[in-house]
């Protein structure tokens, strides 16, 4: 086999493992995630420092979702903190029956949703689903975070944190599922990240 036939096959079964490992997960009728995220009070007060930034604990925070999108940052203030964006979903905003029907997606550190038929009241759509930036604790959980794709289920333990930097640049997180639009947000510390 010449080089270029033997490249050609590399490239093919490269590009064909890559669409494998990031396909969408296919479960049962139903919400796979069928719990709220729990929120906490923190027993951890002190605070920790990444990549020139303090970050304090507010509360404590769990959540088992399915990955609506995933949006990677590289350019913007927040990307050495948080390289990753995950909009997540739980409830029936984690049921096949109702994503179909609605459109998704995330930039600018915003998440996005549309439909033109609602399957489920609005109000059920924006409290059971958000947009997350993740911090990760720690390189491994980094790369975790970054292999992430749409469609799977995650459980993620961490803090809700408020983030500073000596220049006076602020990041808080919201501490509710109830808000919408600005600073409605979670900014989530995660310690932990398993994929279901």
């Amino acid at each position: 086999m010449n080089w270029k036939v033997a490249l050609f096959v590399l490239v093919i079964g490269f590009g064909a493992y890559q669409s494998w490992q990031k396909r969408e997960a296919a479960y049962s009728p139903g919400a796979p995630a069928p719990h709220a995220p729990a929120q906490r009070a923190s027993a951890n007060s002190g605070q920790v420092f990444i990549n020139g930034h303090r970050i304090k604990p507010l509360e404590g925070f769990s959540i088992e979702a399915r990955v609506l999108s995933v949006r990677h940052y590289n350019h913007d203030r927040e990307s050495s903190l948080a390289p990753v964006d995950l909009a997540l979903g739980w409830g029936r905003m984690a049921d096949d029956a109702v994503l179909r029907h609605i459109d998704i997606s995330q930039r600018n550190r915003w998440y996005f949703w549309r439909t033109d038929n609602f399957p489920i009241p609005r109000r059920e759509i924006e409290t059971h689903s958000a947009n997350m930036h993740m911090i990760p604790a720690n390189a491994e959980i980094e790369n975790k975070l970054k292999s992430v794709s749409s469609g799977k289920i995650v459980r993620i333990n961490g803090y809700l944190v408020e983030a500073d930097a000596n220049d006076g640049w602020r990041w808080r997180s919201s501490l509710t599922r109830e808000d919408t639009g600005p600073g409605a947000c979670e900014l989530v510390l995660v310690e932990t990240l398993t994929v279901l």
